[in-house]
């Protein structure tokens, strides 16, 4: 594998976003169950994802700049 591979990038960001969906599946999961911190676990998890989708962007475009050093 060369450093230009984008299947290291892909396999790095795989597993926090799989955390983040469990996130929001915990925080559906109390919400059905009417507990009271559901919500909270919920927007944790899209902050999650939501950072995992800014690094995603943040090292593609900085492989894409920096190929040739």
């Amino acid at each position: 594998m060369s450093a230009n591979d984008p299947q290291i990038l892909y396999m790095i960001l795989v597993v926090p976003c799989l955390f983040g969906l469990t996130l929001v599946g915990e925080g559906v999961n109390k919400l059905v169950r009417e507990e009271a911190n559901g919500l909270v676990s919920i927007i944790f998890g899209f902050l999650f994802i939501g950072l995992v989708i800014f690094a995603y962007f943040f090292f593609s475009s900085f492989l894409v700049t920096n190929v040739g050093v």
